[in-house]
C-alpha cells in the first residue's frame, strides 16, 4: 500500500530464501501431511492473531493518522507470525509437549487474519470518512457546519458501524472463486508472493534465512522504539523536539520542509517504491515551493485576507481543493482503465479458457495437487448468497438509526450495485495488483450527497455511503488475494474464509479502540498537530462538492481545479502510453504519481523527506550489497515502522493520564533569540 490505494509491491514480498523451484515445489513438502481445515485453526495461531492484530491496528492507525502513507505490511506479519509461532513450538518441543507441528497451511492462517484485520483498519474510515463527520473536521470546512451534517465521534456507533458493514464484501466474491483462481488463473501477485515467502519459511533453508530476518527486525525494532522514546523527553508542547527541527533553515521549515526524524517514515520509504518517495517530494516541491507561495501573494485579491488559515474559502481552499482534484483525476482514470481491462480479459477468457476444472484433467504435479485442495473444502454457494442478503437486511436496518440521514431504499441501491464493483476490483486486482477501493468510495460519496442534498444531511450521507461501498469492495478483494495464498499453499478455502472472518471482526473491534486512544490523548484533526489526518478534510471536501457543487470554491480555485484534474489524467494516459510504446529506456518508470504526488498539497514535505531518506539507505545499501539488502532491509524497515509506531501507545497512555514531558525543544531564529533574551532578563 504506497498510498491510500493499496497496491502492494509484490518483489517486496517475496523474499526470504527465495522462490522455490517452480517445477516441484509440492515434492519438497511430499512427506508433511496436510492438516484439516479445523486443525489449520489452532488456539496458538489465534493468539497469536489477536496480538499481531493489535499490532498493525495501532501501525495503521498511526499511519492514517499522520499522512496516510501506508506500506505493505505482509512481510512483518509473515516474520512476526513464524517468529512467535515457531518459538513456541521449539519450547514445547523441548519440554515434550508438542501435539502438532507447525504448518505453513497454520502460517497462512495467520497471516491472512492480521492482514484482514489491519485492512479493516485501513477501510474502516477511523481517518477519513468517518472523522470527516467530526465537529473537528467540519469546524475547518466553514460550510455544512450544521447539525444535520454533523455527527459527534463515539466508540460505540462507530464499532457498531463497522460490524454492520465489514462482512458482507466476504460473502459476495465467495461464489467466483473457483472461476477467478482455477478457470481464469488470476496471478493476485502479492497473494503469490505471500504464498511464496510462506513456503520458503518451511523449507530447511528457508527457516534459516528467517530466522535471520526475525533477528535483523527485533533488533530493529528495538532501536526504534528506544530512538522513539528518546524523543519524547524533548516534546513537551506542539512545537517542540526532534520532530520540529529546523533541518534546511527556518525559511524552508515555515514552508513544511524539514526533517522530522520519524523512524516510522524511514522504514516507509524504505519498504515504498523509489519513484514514490520522488512524486511525494516533486508534489511537495511544487505545492509548498512553488503554488502556495504565489496564491499567498493574492490575499486580499483571490481570497479575503481576514479569513483564518484554516478556512475552506482562503489558501487551505486551494490547498485541500486541488488535491482532492489530482486524487479524482486519478481515481477516475485507473477506475475507467481497470474496467477496460477487466471487461477485455474477462471477456477473452470467456471465449478461450477450457470450462473443465477437475483435477483429472491436469497434469502439472503441482497444479493438480493445488486443485485437489482447493476443491476438497468448499464453502456452499448457497451459504455465501445467504450470508450476504441476510447482512444486507440487517444493514438495510441498522445503518438508518445510526445515519438517519441515509434512507433504507438508498441503502439497498448501494447494495445492489456494490456485489459488481467488488468483482471488477477483485477481477482487476488479480491482473494488476490494485485495489482501487477508495475510489469507489469517492465516487459513492459524490453519488450520494448530491442524491440526499445539503438540507437533508448530506455530507454525513455521502460519507456513511463511502464506508459502505468501501468496505465491500475492499474485502472482496482482500479475500481473493487470500485463496489464492492458500491455493499455493494448500491451505483449506475454509480456514482461509473463518481467518478472514476472525481477522475482519478483530479489525472492527480493535480499529475503533486503538483510534480512541489517540483520539483522547492527542489533537487528532489538527493540521498543524502530530496527527493531521489529512484524508478526512479532504473526504468532507468530496462531499461539500457532492452537496454544493463548485460555487463555494475561493476565486480561480475551479480553473486550477480542472487544470490539475487533466494534468493528473494526462500523466497517466502518458504513463500508459509510454509502457506500450517505449521500452528501451523505460521512461515510464521516472513519471511521477498524481496521487502521490498530491498528498504533500495537504501536509507539507516533511514526510517526503523522511521517505526520501528511507530510499537514499535502501540505495546505498544496494549499491553495496545487492542481495543483503533485498534480503533484509524489508526486515529492517518493518522494524523501523513496527518501533517507532508501538511508543505511541504508551505515550499516548502518559498523555491521559497527564505526564508532560520534562523538556521543550525549540529552535529560535537569532532576532527572535535576542527578544526572549531581553525579556528573560
Amino acid at each position: 500500500m504506497a498510498t491510500e490505494d493499496k497496491h502492494d509491491d509484490a518483489a517486496l514480498v517475496d523474499s526470504g530464501g527465495g522462490a522455490a523451484d517452480p517445477v516441484s515445489l509440492e515434492k519438497e513438502f511430499e512427506e508433511m501431511a496436510v492438516p484439516s481445515w479445523r486443525n489449520q485453526i489452532t488456539i496458538r495461531s489465534v493468539v497469536v492473531s489477536v496480538i499481531l492484530s493489535a499490532v498493525f491496528n495501532v501501525i495503521v492507525c498511526k499511519l492514517n493518522l499522520s499522512t496516510g502513507v501506508i506500506p505493505s505490511l505482509n512481510v512483518a506479519a509473515g516474520l512476526l507470525g513464524f517468529a512467535m509461532v515457531k518459538g513456541w513450538t521449539v519450547l514445547m518441543e523441548k519440554a515434550g509437549y508438542l501435539k502438532q507441528p507447525f504448518t505453513r497451511q497454520e502460517n497462512t492462517v495467520i497471516q491472512t487474519c492480521v492482514v484482514a484485520s489491519s485492512g479493516i483498519a485501513f477501510s474502516s474510515g477511523t481517518a477519513s470518512y468517518l472523522l470527516g463527520m467530526s465537529p473537528i473536521t467540519a469546524a475547518q470546512a466553514d460550510t455544512g457546519n450544521n447539525p444535520m451534517n454533523i455527527k459527534q465521534l463515539s466508540i460505540g456507533w462507530m464499532m457498531a458501524y463497522l460490524f454492520t458493514v465489514s462482512f458482507l464484501g466476504l460473502f459476495s466474491i465467495v461464489p467466483l472463486r473457483k472461476v477467478m483462481i482455477l478457470k481464469y488463473k488470476l496471478t493476485y501477485p502479492s497473494g503469490t508472493a505471500t504464498a511464496y515467502l510462506i513456503n520458503s519459511f518451511h523449507t530447511p533453508k528457508g527457516a534459516k534465512v528467517a530466522k535471520k530476518k526475525v533477528w535483523v527486525l527485533f533488533k530493529s525494532f528495538v532501536g526504534s522504539f528506544l530512538w522513539a522514546c528518546f524523543q519524547w523527553f524533548f516534546n513537551a508542547a506542539d512545537g517542540c523536539g526532534f520532530s520540529s527541527f529546523p533541518t534546511f533553515g527556518l525559511g524552508a521549515f515555515n514552508k513544511r520542509f524539514y526533517f522530522d526524524f520519524s523512524a516510522t517514515y524511514v522504514g516507509v520509504g524504505m519498504i515504498c517504491p523509489y519513484m514514490v518517495n520522488v512524486s511525494l517530494l516533486i508534489g511537495a516541491i511544487l505545492s509548498w515551493g512553488i503554488l502556495w507561495p504565489i496564491i499567498e501573494s493574492k490575499k486580499g485579491d483571490w481570497y479575503s485576507a481576514e479569513l483564518p488559515a484554516s478556512s475552506l474559502h482562503g489558501i487551505q481552499g486551494y490547498r485541500v481543493f486541488l488535491a482532492i482534484a489530482m486524487m479524482l483525476g486519478d481515481g477516475l482514470y485507473h477506475v475507467v482503465y481497470m474496467l477496460a481491462v477487466t471487461a477485455r480479459s474477462f471477456l477473452q477468457h470467456k471465449e478461450s479458457a477450457n470450462e473443465g476444472t477437475g483435477v483429472d484433467q491436469i497434469t502439472d504435479y503441482d497444479e493438480r495437487k493445488r486443485t485437489e485442495f482447493f476443491l476438497k473444502d468448499q464453502i456452499p454457494n448457497k451459504v455465501a448468497m445467504g450470508g450476504y442478503v441476510l447482512l444486507a437486511v440487517v444493514s438495510i436496518i441498522v445503518i438508518p438509526l445510526i445515519f438517519h440521514q441515509l434512507k433504507w431504499y438508498q441503502i439497498l441501491v448501494a447494495y445492489i450495485i456494490a456485489p459488481i464493483l467488488a468483482f471488477c476490483n477483485a477481477y482487476g486486482c488479480g491482473l494488476t495488483d490494485w485495489s482501487l477501493a477508495s475510489n469507489y468510495g469517492k465516487i459513492a460519496i459524490l453519488v450520494f450527497s448530491s442524491w440526499v442534498g445539503m438540507d437533508q444531511g448530506g455530507v454525513l450521507a455521502g460519507l456513511a455511503s463511502c464506508g459502505v461501498m468501501m468496505s465491500i469492495v475492499s474485502t472482496a478483494s482482500d479475500l481473493m488475494q487470500d485463496f489464492k495464498t492458500g491455493y499455493l499453499t494448500l491451505s483449506s478455502p475454509r480456514s482461509m474464509f473463518v481467518g478472514q472472518v476472525l481477522g475482519t471482526a478483530l479489525g472492527c473491534f480493535m480499529s475503533p479502540l486503538v483510534f480512541w486512544i489517540f483520539y483522547k490523548a492527542y489533537s487528532v484533526g489538527d493540521p498543524t498537530g502530530s496527527y493531521p489526518a489529512p484524508y478526512a478534510l479532504m473526504y468532507r471536501g468530496i462531499a461539500l462538492l457532492g452537496v454544493e457543487g463548485f460555487s463555494t470554491l475561493p476565486k480561480n480555485c475551479m480553473t486550477l481545479v480542472i487544470v490539475f484534474f487533466i494534468g493528473a489524467v494526462v500523466i497517466n494516459i502518458a504513463t500508459e502510453l509510454l509502457k506500450r510504446y517505449e521500452t528501451k529506456y523505460r521512461v515510464y518508470r521516472f513519471v511521477p504519481s498524481p496521487m502521490c504526488m498530491a498528498i504533500p498539497f495537504y501536509l507539507g514535505a516533511y514526510f517526503a523527506v523522511d521517505m526520501c531518506i528511507g530510499s537514499l539507505i535502501l540505495f546505498i545499501w544496494e549499491m553495496k550489497n545487492r542481495n543483503g539488502a533485498k534480503e533484509f532491509a524489508p526486515a529492517v524497515a518493518s522494524g523501523l515502522i513496527c518501533g517507532d509506531s508501538l511508543w505511541g501507545i504508551p505515550a499516548a497512555v502518559l498523555a491521559l493520564s497527564g505526564v508532560q514531558a520534562p523538556i521543550c525543544m525549540k529552535f529560535l531564529s537569532a532576532s527572535a533569540n535576542k527578544r526572549v533574551d531581553a525579556f528573560l532578563g
